[in-house]
């Protein structure tokens, strides 16, 4: 096995596999930016410390478009380069997708030495990192690959400059057929990680039709990364789900069952962070994990209350639920982490968003306010029925009491006679039983 195809096999190594690294920060100022570049080069920092990089340097330019050949000016790129070996630094960061032109010419100026990535390549690098499911991991490996492909020009360039005799003619052979060569490694490796996980898919497809076929109201997190969803998720209903003030520390979807204080049994999933600059691929790669928030009845959207960008990050979250097709579901904003502010921000925050709930993961504080509109928005669809159910189908008593709310139950002669609110998907099995002129 080559070394390339070691790497391919196993995918490559995160940063934190390794020493920790010595990172120059790049960004560049365009007209029109959603973000101010201080507060993105500020989140670029803490993904390269969640991958386990240390920032040692950063710079930037103002630029009307971005240069074709280097993306910054032939200057900065230069100055990026002195600035690399004055720190002594091992790579330096983009928070600009490059182009595989652009890359290939920064490494040929900044040295071989040092790394030259981009924001994208640094998401998945962290995303290689913190996934743990076969599915997570497949779907990592996946855009993994769909971002390497058109990268690998100049990986096996060594193969042709070094051959004997050099001059016309050299440029060209084993270079370039192992060139090919590892393009179809690559393509074929990607048709076998979208079979696998279009197996995983159906599996997981078929767990969510049993989920839709129960009938249970079906809540959904999503959010910008490190907003405290998982947080959230473990204070409602007391889940282990993986918790940690870092960017991105979960990547599964966790779904679990959680009873409204009517005794309705409800579901509640937590889904992997969205950030600005989501990579396409990720999105695409994560699309099974993505169908649980289209598959909702409710998106809880969670925001950290905390951060000096969460209108920017609630923006980032709009255009990604968008993006798979959420927008039409009911949503609910949560401003989580509401201890960490101030009365003055608290005043602020109330104001700008009257009809958002305030919470608390941590302390609990506003968690009894948001079950309650839960349960208001599970049984806003509700069907208000009069039944009356022959003691023969206590079954029926059982669904009931299980997956409707019970208004009020006597048992008379002929049965079991319940005023209840029931969903949907029950509203049709009561119905038969319906008492006239209730």
């Amino acid at each position: 096995m080559t070394e390339f195809e070691s790497v391919i096999e196993r995918g490559p190594k995160t940063l934190a596999e390794e020493r920790r690294e010595r990172a120059v920060l790049v960004g560049v100022e365009r007209p029109g930016l959603k973000w101010p570049l201080a507060s993105s080069l500020a989140e670029l920092e803490r993904l390269a410390d969640t991958a386990g990089a240390e920032t040692v340097a950063v710079t930037t330019q103002r630029l009307d478009a971005p240069n074709p050949r280097t993306f910054v000016g032939s200057g900065k790129a230069e100055e990026i380069a002195d600035l690399a070996r004055a720190h002594a630094a091992d790579l330096v960061i983009f928070d600009d997708e490059l182009t595989p032109s652009q890359q290939s010419n920064l490494e040929k100026i900044v040295g071989r030495d040092v790394k030259v990535i981009d924001r994208t390549a640094l998401i998945l690098d962290i995303f290689a990192l913190h996934a743990t499911s076969k599915e997570g991991r497949l779907q990592v490996r996946l855009a993994q690959n769909q971002y390497l492909l058109p990268r690998l020009r100049g990986m096996w360039a060594h193969l042709a400059s070094n051959r004997m005799g050099g001059g016309v003619g050299s440029r060209f052979g084993e270079g370039e057929s192992q060139l090919e060569v590892d393009r179809r490694m690559v393509r074929k490796r990607i048709t076998s990680i979208k079979r696998e996980l279009a197996h995983l898919a159906e599996v997981r497809a078929v767990q969510r039709e049993s989920r839709y076929a129960s009938g249970m109201f079906k809540v959904a997190l999503a959010g910008y990364t490190n907003a405290g969803k998982s947080s959230l998720i473990n204070r409602l209903t007391d889940a282990d789900v993986l918790s940690y003030d870092k960017l991105f520390a979960t990547l599964d979807s966790t779904t679990r069952k959680f009873e409204l204080p009517e005794g309705r049994e409800i579901t509640i999933t937590d889904t992997v962070g969205f950030i600005q600059k989501l990579p396409t691929t990720l999105v695409e790669a994560f699309k099974s994990t993505l169908d649980e928030i289209t598959g909702a009845d409710l998106i809880l959207h969670v925001v950290d209350a905390s951060s000096p960008e969460y209108e920017g990050q609630i923006e980032a979250v709009q255009e990604v639920l968008d993006q798979i097709g959420a927008q039409d579901i009911p949503r609910l904003e949560v401003f989580n982490k509401v201890d960490l502010l101030d009365g003055e921000a608290r005043t602020a925050l109330e104001g700008r968003y009257p009809l958002a709930l305030r919470v608390s993961a941590e302390t609990g504080e506003g968690t009894g306010e948001l079950v309650e509109r839960i349960a208001q928005a599970a049984a806003a669809a509700d069907a208000h029925l009069e039944v009356l159910i022959p003691y023969q189908r206590g079954d029926l008593v059982s669904v009931a009491h299980e997956r409707c709310h019970i208004v009020s139950e006597t048992h008379e002669e002929a049965g079991t006679r319940l005023v209840l609110l029931a969903g949907p998907a029950y509203a049709g099995v009561f119905e038969p039983f319906c008492v006239e002129g209730a």
